[in-house]
């Protein structure tokens, strides 16, 4: 790549969209991000906010009521340009939730992998097709453009048949129906930087929560996944904003057979309308539901800490032990009454809060008196992302 070249890293999800420009005249830290941003509300009252390196608003405004993810790379697109004539945007890089049991790392975009990416939507329903649009939609402006997808499943190769396994019918299983699990590109992130900020320890036991509006936790040895709270699709595991989190499939079967519901009624009561969104029914958002003197919110609230504690016990479990717990993602990093809580019904692993640390949210937030330390670590899923691009496309070029 040339001195002025730059690699877009689009985060597209079904109703949101997010984007950063990187420098790629090496190989990226976060010093090369120039701009980043996201729309939110995308398809229903689209708003759109832009930032440069420094986090200085560069646009904040209103699209069109009913701008599709086409609508809002165009205006990206525009925006990029207006902004720096002489930007030269040379690659591109996605985030793509499912890889299924073929893309086991970052793959370089060809007519193969979209088919592929393409038959794995129904295990993504969400995010695959929007993360699609965004790729079909850039490949016709810039047809030439080389653009790169990583992996949300990739990170959890490592685990054990076992880990991955469900108790079905194996046929089933060699079909691919298993344990994929999600949040990797996060996850990859954090194990990336546990050296550095809890030394040691980070080639013990280490449970990451990564809790946002999407939810997971993800036990770690050696820095490599040994299990994770999500499962065949993003639904599994932790209630989130709007997802249910784990759940009897006998329930499914009721509402089938008993309540006369059809398969996409029953994906959407799952994917859009439950998690803290159904059982508050004030909000999805969780900072509303911590302000909020409703008690509808406060049982959300409660739901979500206690499956956190029994999915932490799980993740534990699956390490025979516990020597550090990392908070990362939206909630994670910013609520701390929810670390607090967490915290303290996790106490019989060894985690001894220091009350002082988590309300200022330092690094460390326990004693050292306590077996297992908890910390808060920010996670940078787009550096990691376009970190993968650039490697990808250097690997390409040296091999030719």
């Amino acid at each position: 790549m040339a001195d002025d070249d730059s690699i877009l890293v689009l985060n597209v999800g079904s109703s949101s969209f997010k984007f950063a420009v990187f420098s790629a005249a090496a190989r990226p830290t976060r010093a090369a991000l120039k701009c980043s941003g996201e729309c939110t509300g995308v398809g229903h009252h689209a708003h759109i906010c832009a930032r440069d390196g420094d986090g200085e608003s560069l646009a904040d405004e209103d699209l069109a009521a009913d701008a599709d993810h086409k609508t809002v790379l165009a205006w990206l697109l525009a925006f990029l340009e207006r902004r720096d004539a002489t930007l030269n945007i040379s690659a591109a890089v996605h985030r793509i939730v499912h890889g299924g049991t073929r893309f086991t790392a970052p793959a370089r975009v060809t007519p193969e992998v979209i088919d592929e990416l393409t038959r794995l939507i129904p295990m993504a329903p969400l995010h695959q097709p929007a993360a699609l649009t965004a790729i079909a939609s850039l490949a016709q402006r810039h047809p030439q453009m080389p653009q790169v997808v990583c992996f949300d499943t990739a990170f959890h190769r490592t685990q054990s048949a076992t880990a991955t396994a469900f108790a079905l019918p194996r046929h089933l299983t060699q079909d691919g129906i298993r344990r994929f699990g999600f949040h990797g590109i996060s996850y990859e992130y954090i194990a990336g930087v546990l050296p550095e900020v809890i030394g040691a320890t980070a080639s013990g036991r280490v449970v990451v929560a990564h809790l946002g509006s999407g939810a997971s936790l993800c036990a770690l040895r050696g820095g490599r996944s040994i299990a994770t709270t999500m499962s065949f699709t993003p639904l599994d595991g932790l209630p989130m904003s709007r997802r249910c989190g784990s759940l009897d499939p006998g329930v499914v079967l009721y509402l089938m057979q008993h309540k006369g519901m059809t398969a996409e009624q029953i994906s959407k009561l799952l994917n859009e309308e439950s998690g803290m969104m159904g059982v508050s029914t004030i909000s999805d958002d969780m900072q509303v539901l911590l302000c909020s003197k409703d008690p509808r919110a406060a049982e959300a609230v409660d739901l979500f800490v206690y499956r956190i504690g029994l999915e932490l016990g799980a993740m534990a479990a699956a390490l025979h032990g516990l020597d550090a717990l990392v908070f990362t993602g939206g909630i994670g990093e910013h609520a701390a009454s929810i670390r607090r809580r967490v915290c303290e019904d996790a106490a019989w692993l060894g985690v001894a809060l220091d009350a002082g640390s988590n309300e200022a949210g330092a690094t460390c937030i326990t004693h050292p008196g306590g077996s297992a330390s908890a910390w808060i670590i920010p996670t940078d899923e787009d550096l990691m992302m376009v970190r993968h691009a650039w490697d990808t496309l250097h690997t390409d070029i040296g091999s030719r």
